[in-house]
């Protein structure tokens, strides 16, 4: 029985040697970013010792950054089952839980690292997020806050809380908190972009077109940035600075800009692309423009529509949208395509003022109108796209995104809104792509979905 005993351990004790060797092989692959070698080893080592945490958690890590999400977080589940403790293991599974859309999951882990650790900066803010996205806007400030008291050098966190304090209508304590988020971090696009953003809507003209500047000088590419600082010097009356930046703005792929060309600059200003509206509600980028004229009526029709009427009917439409009324914007422009059956910016108009009605399934409808009378309508094939998006046929929003961006390469949106649906698709690698493409050309949402999700 000694002797038994005694190779019972000599086994048991190679086993434990050969486990940790696979878990050192495993580290070695993931601190590579070869994250299906790494989770090939901690396999290993997990099969010759079934209760190593460490393995688990670490080969959880590496499933997250694969998209693996359910696989992850049942690695962190049982990490948690064999150390109830594990601050990182509750954390991290709560990460995953938010890149899994799982935000009250999320919030529950978060507390749970917070309960062993009332110091955890980190967790306050993250678990700040998770409310922020389920639009719990007082209870995400709290957290940013207790995150900030922890950190008191936190820019994140005050760029967060700025962002939610906005969305509450706070505009001063939103600038104060981009200030401070400036202060500790000088090159902070994100932050003077906002912050101008505020300003621009407060009036202060010439302190918003500084931030703008500042945004453009760290970020030279920064079209939003070019689009609203040509903005706010259009209310300062200095229309040829504006368009010098409107016009940056659309060839870069800024399709608002388009519009702002066409109502107030001439000349050299040429439009650049085909009418659109915004695509979707980005953070803080903001649109005053109307959109241009009817177009001809049909000289060869016995009947012709007064194009003072159809012009009226379709600029009030726009008008609406930017006041959100939008079922008064439906109304006009179907009064539109009554006095003119073949419209196409009417359909394409009321395709999106529909969007923004969530009524998807009949902005279909328009924006396949639309793309009958104008195949190479770019924008109807982005926002076409959209609505499919939001009706979980994300397959076929890639396709119309795809398409948009034949027809116009450097289409911004098309590329951040693409990159959404892959993502959907749990096709991370080509996500972040198109995320990548989408900051090259100024959106400053692809580079926070890049930060969350692109290692």
């Amino acid at each position: 029985m000694l002797i038994l005993a005694s190779l019972l351990f000599i086994c048991t004790y190679g086993q434990t040697t050969i486990s940790k060797e696979y878990y050192k092989k495993g580290d070695e692959k993931r601190k590579r970013r070869d994250y299906r070698g790494a989770i090939a080893d901690y396999t290993k080592a997990i099969e010759l010792d079934t209760n190593y945490a460490k393995a688990y958690y670490n080969r959880g890590f590496s499933k997250a950054n694969l998209q693996d999400y359910s696989g992850a977080i049942a690695d962190f589940n049982k990490v948690i089952k064999l150390d109830p403790n594990s601050l990182e293991a509750y954390y991290n599974r709560g990460v995953t839980k938010n890149d899994f859309k799982d935000c009250k999951g999320a919030i529950a882990d978060f507390t749970k690292a917070i309960e062993i650790d009332t110091n955890f900066s980190s967790a306050y803010y993250n678990r700040g997020y998770s409310k922020a996205n389920l639009k719990d806007y007082h209870g995400a400030i709290s957290d940013y806050t207790k995150a900030i008291e922890i950190n008191v050098n936190y820019e994140d966190a005050y760029y967060s809380r700025g962002i939610t304090k906005f969305n509450l209508h706070d505009y001063q304590g939103a600038i104060v908190d981009y200030t401070k988020a400036i202060e500790l971090k000088p090159d902070y696009s994100d932050a003077y972009y906002n912050r101008g953003i505020i300003k621009n809507d407060l009036k202060e003209y010439s302190n918003a077109i500084a931030d703008f500047t500042k945004a453009i000088e760290l970020k030279p590419d920064f079209l939003d940035a070019y689009y609203n600082r040509g903005n706010a010097k259009f209310k300062l009356s200095d229309k040829n600075a504006a368009c010098n930046d409107w016009k940056k703005a659309a060839e870069s792929g800024k399709a608002e800009a388009n519009k702002m060309i066409s109502s107030y600059c001439k000349g050299d200003f040429n439009k650049v692309v085909g009418n659109e509206t915004k695509v979707n509600n980005k953070k803080f980028s903001k649109s005053n423009s109307q959109n241009g004229s009817a177009e001809k009526s049909n000289s060869n029709k016995t009947v012709k529509p007064d194009p003072a009427s159809l012009a009226a009917y379709y600029n009030r439409g726009i008008t609406k949208i930017g006041l959100k009324d939008y079922r008064g914007a439906i109304a006009d422009f179907t009064k539109a395509i009554e006095l003119k059956p073949d419209y196409t910016d009417a359909y394409y108009s009321r395709g999106v003022a529909k969007n923004d009605f969530s009524d998807y399934q009949d902005a279909i409808i328009d924006f396949d109108k639309a793309i009958e009378f104008d195949n190479n309508n770019a924008p109807a094939y982005c926002n076409r796209g959209y609505s499919k998006a939001n009706i979980q046929d994300f397959r076929a929003a890639i396709s119309d995104y795809t398409k948009a961006i034949e027809l116009k390469p450097n289409y911004c949106d098309a590329y951040y809104n693409r990159g959404m649906a892959v993502f959907k698709m749990k096709d991370k690698k080509n996500a972040c792509k198109d995320w990548e493409k989408a900051v090259i050309l100024g959106s400053v949402e692809a580079e926070n979905m890049i930060i969350l999700h692109c290692n």
